[in-house]
């Protein structure tokens, strides 16, 4: 594991971004079809290195590596913003990775991170409700629904 991990899972440990993670980056967040339920995609090479290689801040809200521990490739990202009672969630998989059990493990050790470094806040992910694997995996981890923002189904941490 590189010294700069904020924590890690059994297979993955998240970190800052790196400017070797960009093409990989921008592979998986520029393809149109497996991007279609998120929001911070499309963007020019330039504009992600500005926002992903700046030092990360949870308080701004952070985009994190996921990175395999087996071979060091970037597996997916993850987001994270703290705000006055709640730490908001998200998370994006590289397809090649998909259906390998990589998100839920990623996200269980994000919320024991979370427990930890901010204990007592409510933990929320929002989704499309349109986007069914995101609906189950967020069920799978035990979030349960609390309502509906601009659009979006919200879920909170049991």
């Amino acid at each position: 594991m590189q010294k700069q991990a904020i924590f890690e899972s059994k297979r993955c440990y998240i970190r800052p971004f790196i400017e070797s993670d960009l093409d990989a980056f921008i592979t998986y967040r520029n393809n149109p079809e497996w991007m279609e339920f998120q929001y911070f995609k499309g963007l020019a090479r330039e504009e992600y290195k500005e926002i992903l290689l700046r030092e990360p801040s949870v308080e701004n809200g952070a985009q994190l590596a996921i990175i395999r521990k087996a071979d060091e490739s970037l597996m997916g990202d993850v987001f994270i913003k703290k705000e006055a009672e709640a730490c908001w969630i998200g998370y994006t998989i590289n397809p090649i990775f998909k259906r390998q059990g990589y998100a839920y493990e990623t996200i269980r050790a994000m919320i024991h991170w979370i427990q930890q470094s901010y204990p007592g806040l409510k933990i929320k992910a929002g989704t499309s409700p349109e986007n069914l694997a995101s609906i189950q995996l967020l069920k799978k981890l035990e979030f349960t629904p609390a309502g509906t923002e601009e659009g979006e189904l919200i879920f909170q941490y049991a």
